[in-house]
């Protein structure tokens, strides 16, 4: 058996591209998500696109644009809760996203539509489009270029806002600016690895990476390279195994995870270590 066979094929060589950039757009992501306590917050959103994905398929728009708006919906009433009530963050999380989520599915199953559920929910990365290409492409590159480029004030905003607000940083705008781009990255994901698996994505990188680093660049720089690693085996180990590349990829990452956890055990620095990477 040749392992490198998939690299014969065309659409499999464009779903490690295209796997490939959501990887590691996700994988910087999660670096922050991470630090901020935000581990749910990708699954809340990823959740409550739903809704948004099918009214913008009822009036016609782009299916972007509804699932962002719904996703941000999602994001935006969890801390309105928050603070007008004592209920807790991820108590909050929990009832908007699962509301939402619950009224996706009950309008999906009520209007006609040429959607498919299962492409919702597993994604379908062997089937990406023209038009998705350019999707995923400015997405991606605005995603990163933002947080690399604010790297700086979103770290401390996510380490210590208290101390964020003693130096006058916008911390509501780069809060709200770092929630935007969350939902972003999860809507334009979704064609390719799904509701269910983007969650994963944005969560599994970060958390490898902070068992191995104590340094916040070296920790985006090793999510990355995990994130990537596990998109180009998990198409290939998909092709010979026959099954879902989506699920082979986050299987991978979740094995790399284990891997680092074994050895590494309560070694990741975290604390205060990671104010040295600001």
């Amino acid at each position: 058996m040749n392992f490198l066979e998939p690299f014969q094929y065309e659409f499999l060589r464009s779903a490690m591209v295209i796997g490939s950039l959501i990887a590691v757009m996700s994988a910087v992501l999660s670096c922050f998500l991470i630090l901020r306590g935000w581990s749910l917050m990708g699954d809340a959103i990823s959740h409550a696109v739903l809704p948004g994905i099918v009214l913008a398929y009822v009036v016609g728009l782009p299916l972007l644009i509804g699932a962002f708006l719904s996703g941000l919906l999602c994001a935006v009433g969890t801390g309105w809760i928050k603070n007008n009530s004592r209920i807790k963050e991820d108590t909050a999380m929990g009832v908007v996203f699962t509301g939402l989520f619950a009224v996706g599915l009950v309008l999906f199953s009520k209007v006609p539509s040429e959607l498919h559920l299962d492409h919702i929910l597993f994604g379908n990365i062997l089937g990406i489009g023209l038009q998705e290409w350019r999707e995923i492409v400015l997405v991606v590159t605005v995603v990163l270029s933002v947080l690399l480029l604010k790297r700086r004030d979103f770290l401390l905003m996510c380490f210590d806002p208290a101390q964020a607000r003693v130096m006058a940083l916008p911390v509501r705008m780069l809060h709200y600016g770092l929630l935007a781009l969350l939902s972003l990255a999860i809507v334009v994901s979704l064609k390719a690895v799904g509701i269910i698996l983007v969650t994963a994505m944005l969560i599994t990188p970060g958390a490898t990476a902070f068992l191995w680093s104590d340094r916040f660049d070296r920790m985006l720089w090793i999510a990355s390279a995990t994130a990537l690693c596990s998109t180009v085996l998990g198409v290939m180990i998909s092709f010979h195994s026959d099954a879902s590349p989506a699920a082979c990829i986050v299987l991978f990452q979740a094995t790399l995870f284990a891997f680092s956890w074994l050895l590494k055990g309560r070694g990741g620095q975290g604390g205060k270590e990671q104010a040295d990477g600001i």
